[in-house]
């Protein structure tokens, strides 16, 4: 495939380079005399281990060359990769200056051509650039050629980048049309790692959320060796063994958009270690917004009912996770509480929790903690749909796809599992 990528820093010059060694025949272009220069020469523009020899290679193999000008290579490609820079203004905004002026450099040489083209942005961009930033400066231009547009983030780390541009974690595509998505597919299909095509704004915040939870991987494992040094335990053992549980701590367990975590454990551990960073004068953020983060979860849930002014409120799901009867710490108990307390009639239906046959802890806590909130209890769904203006759904199961099937057009269903896409 012939290819152009726009921008030769970091990003450009390892792109263009691994696409050369796959066999692609590759020209970068950058606004940068001096950049293109070294590329030209096959020297790297950058520190990068094995980067330098790399571009020698691939220059000398004449499948690499460098160019100011756009429309040489929009003339002799196919496929163009935008992989300039976003920097952040002062205020933390994205400068997406680089790609709306590379995109009306790409239209502008798109106007004399004829046949098709494709626009890949590989960039890291917030969701909705490609539509209000990257298609607008393409289009004004007057392109006469048609062109198709799609989003490729890139999942690289300096010092280690030509290995993980042969493999990484996945290869991601987000567009609409899947021939652009094959076109994309073609272009990596020497890379050993899953191929996922998704919409164009998904593609888009992905990179940035991955982004995110890496940061907060560094802060979180900085936080935890400060304690373990205050007490007593070896920060990196720990960590060592923690990353060896690959069915929760490192998997797709818990990072599911939903509702509030409750229960016996999370809550009570995450305070027990902030009392012993206290008691050790340790500073710990993170750990510390925690539970706060967990409370706001919950009010935005109550603030949803309450804005919809209907004060028959039907609740499906009351113990902290669905399949389990454990009421502790429940954030659909502080949910219901805090609906009974401004004033909603409020019926639950959890066939989990049974009061009949609830014993030990879980008995004790209805009757001793939340006895108001027995009385409350459904035996059916029937009745707890014919009592609801607002239906809330707490836990996922057979009764809240049942519920969602059920309910009629003055019903208003908030769905706080997010997975049922039920809220209306």
């Amino acid at each position: 495939m012939r290819v152009s990528v726009f921008g030769l820093g970091y990003v450009g010059c390892v792109t263009a380079a691994c696409l050369a060694k796959a066999g692609h025949t590759v020209v970068g272009v950058d606004t940068n005399a001096d950049k293109v220069a070294m590329v030209q020469r096959g020297t790297s523009p950058l520190v990068e281990p094995g980067l330098g020899e790399l571009l020698e290679e691939v220059v000398k193999a004449g499948r690499l060359h460098g160019t100011t000008s756009t429309a040489e290579a929009i003339s002799g490609s196919d496929l163009g990769l935008i992989c300039v820079g976003t920097p952040s203004r002062d205020n933390g905004q994205l400068d997406v200056t680089a790609i709306e002026r590379v995109a009306e450099s790409i239209g502008e040489a798109l106007r004399e051509g004829a046949k098709p083209y494709t626009v890949v942005l590989r960039s890291t961009v917030l969701p909705g650039t490609t539509e209000t930033v990257l298609m607008p400066a393409l289009a004004r231009t007057g392109a006469s050629r048609s062109f198709a547009v799609a989003v490729n983030p890139e999942f690289m780390r300096e010092g280690s980048s030509l290995r993980d541009f042969a493999q990484p974690p996945l290869t991601l595509v987000g567009c609409d049309d899947p021939g652009t998505a094959s076109l994309v597919r073609a272009l990596y299909a020497g890379v050993d790692a899953p191929f996922v095509h998704t919409s164009v704004r998904s593609a888009e915040m992905a990179k940035y959320v991955s982004n995110a939870f890496h940061a907060l991987k560094v802060t979180f494992a900085n936080e935890i060796g400060d304690l373990c040094e205050a007490l007593g335990a070896d920060a990196q053992e720990v960590m060592r063994i923690f990353a060896l549980d690959r069915k929760l701590n490192i998997s797709e367990a818990y990072l599911r958009p939903g509702f509030a975590f409750g229960g016996s454990c999370l809550p009570k551990d995450v305070r027990a270690l902030l009392h012993a960073a206290r008691a050790a004068d340790l500073a710990v953020p993170v750990l510390t917004e925690i539970l706060p983060s967990n409370e706001r979860q919950i009010q935005q849930g109550i603030n949803r009912v309450l804005a919809t002014r209907r004060r028959r409120v039907g609740v499906l799901g009351l113990a902290f996770k669905a399949d389990t009867d454990d009421l502790r710490e429940s954030p659909m108990v502080r949910l219901v509480e805090g609906l009974i307390g401004k004033g909603c009639d409020v019926r639950i239906l959890d066939r989990s929790v049974s009061i009949a046959r609830l014993g030990g802890a879980n008995r004790r806590y209805i009757e001793e903690e939340i006895p108001h909130i027995a009385s409350l209890m459904s035996e059916s769904l029937e009745a707890v749909l014919t009592h609801s203006d607002v239906l809330v759904i707490g836990n996922d199961g057979d009764d809240a796809r049942q519920a969602l099937a059920s309910t009629g057009p003055t019903q208003t269903v908030i769905d706080l599992t997010r997975s049922l896409g039920g809220s209306r």
